[in-house]
């Protein structure tokens, strides 16, 4: 009988083994399928996708991560993810409201005296996080973009309209909140994100300033006419667009988001408020950094809350009363760029189910959402 339970266990492993292989080569054939021909299309140097799906994480690799070097693309490459540096500075702002340094209810105002007397004194926080202080702008301007003379703007600034009722996508609307909310923890922003926030959240190789000693894992971006092209400074750059990380650590802090529990009692919270809508424009949640669509949502719906418009033009907001969380089956992303580097990290709340896609160049956000959709579509079928 000893030896008869010992056959049948070879074989039950081996079944399982040979199922396990079966399906990953299936998950591979997947996302081959979808990234191979969209790198031809649109030009691309250099992909890394990583997915996790049925609590293991994947990694496909395609390109190189420089034309010159020839050096390929791996999971530990570091790419420019633009606008998804929201996500970890809307992350930081709720872990300040956790460690309870600050409210999203607080007024600008006092977080700084700086901008005592101006237009954005009395504005909350939250409508900083949540692009909905007044119209500040995409960008700053030219005059205005670089550290010591960004209050100077804010103090000037001028509302378009009063704060709460449209959303107006804004680097210096955000920018601000992460600052006010390192400050609160009492640490420049840099120091604050690197030292603090993603070692908490199991990040090991993440930065807003690439150290020298690993300049050699930076993949060079590529500018659409094909130049090289990284990117520049300018004020609050840090806070608003400034992380460079890899798809190996990019898909860990989607895995932190999908399994808060993993995470210590702060960033459990710190999470969990980053998951909730603060308002609705069409069938998208604004949350704090992320962007949400409850089920049931379409493929349509996302690029819908995707577009140009979405991110240039006023929005008029239906505030969510009382907030609320993000349920379970909710498609929840960020876009985010840079001249030279598209990036997209999407996931399914309460299906551990996630995807990043990193490329070392700006490539349409509507390609980067149906890639996503189409994969991840296909892993749950599987």
């Amino acid at each position: 009988m000893h030896i008869a339970k010992t056959t049948l266990a070879g074989i039950f492993f081996l079944f399982c083994g040979t199922s396990v292989g079966f399906a990953q080569e299936r998950i591979e054939e997947t996302v081959n399928a979808v990234i191979q021909p969209l790198m031809k299309q649109q030009d691309i140097a250099g992909m890394a996708v990583a997915i996790i799906h049925n609590g293991q994480r994947q990694f496909f690799n395609y390109g190189v991560a420089s034309k010159d070097t020839r050096k390929t693309v791996t999971d530990q490459t570091l790419f420019e993810v633009g606008s998804v540096s929201k996500t970890f500075t809307a992350t930081l702002g709720a872990y300040a409201q956790a460690q309870g340094k600050l409210q999203l209810s607080d007024s600008v105002g006092g977080h700084a005296p700086e901008l005592r007397g101006s237009a954005l004194e009395n504005v909350r926080l939250l409508d900083l996080a949540t692009y909905s202080a007044g119209g500040l702008p995409l960008q700053f301007p030219d005059d205005a973009d670089h550290p010591d003379r960004m209050f100077s703007y804010y103090q000037a600034w001028k509302p378009l309209y009063p704060a709460s009722t449209q959303r107006l996508y804004s680097n210096p609307s955000i920018g601000l909140f992460g600052y006010l909310a390192a400050r609160s923890l009492g640490q420049p922003f840099d120091d604050v994100m690197q030292q603090t926030l993603m070692p908490g959240l199991g990040l090991k190789r993440s930065y807003v300033r690439v150290p020298q000693d690993q300049l050699g894992r930076y993949a060079q971006g590529y500018a659409k006419d094909g130049k090289p092209v990284r990117v520049g400074p300018g004020a609050l750059d840090s806070e608003a667009y400034g992380v460079k990380t890899s798809s190996a650590d990019l898909i860990r802090f989607v895995e932190a988001n999908l399994r808060p529990q993993t995470l210590d009692e702060p960033l459990r919270q710190a999470i969990a408020t980053t998951h909730t809508g603060f308002y609705r424009v069409g069938q998208m949640n604004q949350g704090l950094g992320w962007e949400f669509y409850p089920a049931p949502f379409t493929l349509e719906d996302l690029l819908a809350g995707n577009t140009p418009q979405m991110a240039l033009a006023p929005q008029k907001v239906e505030a969510l009363s009382p907030p609320r969380p993000a349920p379970d089956g909710s498609w929840i992303n960020k876009t985010g760029s840079t001249n030279g580097f598209g990036a997209y990290a999407a996931f399914v709340s309460g299906k551990d189910l996630g995807i990043v896609i990193l490329a070392n160049k700006n490539y349409p956000i509507e390609e980067r959402i149906k890639a996503a959709h189409k994969i991840l579509a296909a892993l749950e079928q599987q």
